[in-house]
């Protein structure tokens, strides 16, 4: 994700774009510094990708402490994460980080009040807000084609490879708990931000985690238990009465358009959005199904549905939400994905484990500084 997401997609390709213009006309040009454990492999990414192969290092004080750097984003294992952060914020540096921010969400907390503290700017990375499928999705709810939106659900996951007869694709400590694995903390905190960003926030949630594989091969080979878990079928109450059901399972062979679609329903129509497409059904155009099972459906329900035209060039999410953050950090201009709501994140994460363990619906209470 570090790699492809961000430095390919995004960062490099604003350079290749020239830059990215300011609203004063002005121009911001990012200078990159590649920090991570091996430098050959930073050098190599570095020639590659035409940077300053001596811009690189293992050693993340050192850049931290390098008054040309103005900004700090982590994209680590989550393990890893909070200490760099808190690292970056003590050295006065702005910071953007993937998600989730912290292992708790008591220590995620404390990042955000830190940051408040230390009056840097701070982010966490939101993409699937920025999404073309889910942008689309906002156009609807914000031209008020739903009406009343009474439920959301969402269809997220895919068949990850056990690793021995296929390798997987993805790496293992995504299955051990101690390492910090686990779909609910992976995922969890993207279904706080996307629900609340569409639909307000969650005020309760009900959750059913599972290890449906319990035992996978890693990339050396080596056959090792999955602790974590591979599966999570939660109900979200939202505020306003919605009622939210999201499936998120790397156990799950794909029955889908996307790896992700969420469908909402609403008194005057519906919507399925995915990654890229979205399509809808309004209530004048609804079919009226009758329930007859002694006889084959006629009905053909998937080619009743209309796909919302693009009508506009949304490009890459993650280079999307970079060129704001960017602007946030040099113009002030206006941002809401900051640390406070990356442990929001977290915190839904926590309580849906809490709710997993204990059998019963949690209430998820606002954080605040």
């Amino acid at each position: 994700m570090g790699y492809h997401q961000h430095l390919v997609r995004s960062l490099l390709a604003l350079r290749a774009e020239g830059g990215l213009r300011l609203a004063d006309g002005r121009l911001l040009w990012p200078e990159l510094v590649l920090v991570g454990r091996r430098l050959e492999a930073l050098r190599e990414i570095a020639t590659t990708h035409g940077l300053d192969p001596d811009a690189v290092s293992t050693d993340l004080d050192a850049v931290l402490a390098d008054p040309e750097v103005d900004v700090y984003f982590d994209a680590q294992t989550t393990s890893a994460r909070a200490d760099a952060v808190r690292r970056a914020l003590a050295a006065g540096k702005h910071v953007y980080t993937e998600k989730p921010t912290a292992g708790t969400a008591a220590e995620a907390l404390e990042l955000a009040r830190l940051a408040e503290e230390s009056g840097v700017r701070h982010g966490v990375v939101q993409d699937k807000l920025y999404l073309p499928g889910l942008r689309k999705l906002k156009r609807l709810l914000d031209g008020g084609f739903f009406g009343q939106v009474l439920s959301v659900r969402g269809e997220f996951g895919y068949w990850v490879f056990e690793g021995d007869w296929q390798p997987a694709q993805r790496p293992s400590w995504n299955y051990r708990r101690e390492d910090g694995g686990g779909i609910v903390a992976d995922m969890f905190p993207h279904w706080e931000y996307l629900l609340r960003g569409l639909f307000g926030p969650v005020r309760s949630v009900q959750a059913h985690t599972a290890t449906h594989l319990p035992h996978r091969t890693d990339e050396s080979g080596r056959r090792y238990a999955a602790t974590a878990d591979d599966a999570a079928y939660a109900v979200f109450g939202l505020d306003g009465g919605v009622v939210a059901q999201f499936n998120s399972s790397w156990a799950v062979r794909v029955h889908r358009d996307e790896l992700l679609e969420v469908q909402v329903d609403g008194v005057e129509g519906s919507a399925v959005a995915g990654l890229h497409g979205c399509r809808v059904q309004h209530r004048a155009v609804t079919p009226r199904p009758v329930w007859n099972p002694d006889l084959p459906e006629g009905l053909r329900f998937r080619e009743q549905w209309q796909e919302v035209p693009q009508n506009t060039e949304f490009g890459n999410g993650f280079k999307a939400q970079w060129e704001r953050f960017l602007r946030h950090v040099v113009e002030g201009a206006p941002w809401e994905a900051d640390l406070l709501a990356g442990a929001r994140g977290v915190q839904l994460a926590e309580l849906a484990e809490e709710s997993a363990s204990e059998g019963r619906r949690v209430d998820v209470p606002e954080l605040a500084l």
